[in-house]
């Protein structure tokens, strides 16, 4: 047995133990809105007498869920913003969730990218091919859109060979009018009943043409430029010459 395929197996036994725990413990009950709600105070009053380790503690949290696609991200960013104010969580849980985001890509690359070549070999060079010229852009479009599950994004990215700076670059830029959106949702906690309540069907059409503009955008440059490039090479041409 090969390093990496031991170093694979150690790793998935790793995950498989942590995800374990997680639900053999129950610990997914807490992490639902009406224990949120129920535990406020309490969480309230372990935030004012320790800042900045309750701070770290549910950093390294949010890290590990958005990591491992456990239930509860929603729930934590409720708590946030309920807790930390809006621009504090915003800060907060744009970086860890997409830290975890992104360690969630590097699992699924390094646990699966190898049996998926060898499995479909020269369509993913294929697929490669077009994420190295279109994969941020279309990336970036997915974040946008709240409809698409981000742990399936974070996967299926992770079986391509988009570079994982522009996978954490783009993520955190995509991911951050979806993750206002929920902060903001968390400052007015004792107002929701259910998470169903923090996007209206107005706001998810907001959303779906938010992701459709920069398709829309991106034809709008590529014929701006097809333009400028057809009316230089007519500015070039000199009279009498044949084009």
């Amino acid at each position: 047995m090969s390093a990496k395929t031991a170093g694979k197996i150690l790793v998935l036994i790793l995950v498989a133990a942590a995800v374990a725990v997680f639900f053999g413990l129950g610990l997914e009950r807490y992490l639902t809105l009406d224990h949120l709600k129920a535990s406020r105070e309490a969480l309230e009053t372990a935030y004012a007498a320790a800042p900045a380790r309750f701070l770290a503690a549910y950093f390294g949290i949010y890290v590990l869920v958005a990591a491992l696609s456990l239930p509860g991200a929603t729930v934590l960013t409720l708590a946030g913003g309920a807790l930390f104010g809006f621009w504090t969580t915003l800060i907060v849980v744009s970086f860890a969730s997409t830290i975890g985001a992104t360690i969630a890509c590097a699992l699924a690359r390094f646990l699966f990218r190898d049996a998926i070549t060898r499995r479909i070999g020269g369509r993913l060079a294929a697929i490669d091919a077009g994420i190295a010229k279109e994969g941020a852009f279309y990336l970036f479009t997915l974040r946008l859109i709240p409809l698409f599950p981000f742990f399936v994004i974070n996967a299926a990215m992770g079986l391509t060979a988009l570079p994982l700076r522009t996978f954490y670059v783009v993520s955190q830029l995509g991911m951050l009018p979806g993750t206002a959106v929920y902060v903001n949702a968390g400052t007015q906690l004792g107002k929701l009943t259910s998470l169903s309540g923090i996007l209206s069907p107005t706001l998810l059409v907001s959303f779906a043409l938010l992701g459709i503009f920069p398709l829309a955008a991106r034809k709008a440059v590529a014929f701006a430029r097809a333009r400028r490039a057809q009316t230089a090479r007519k500015g070039a041409t000199t009279p009498g010459e044949t084009p």
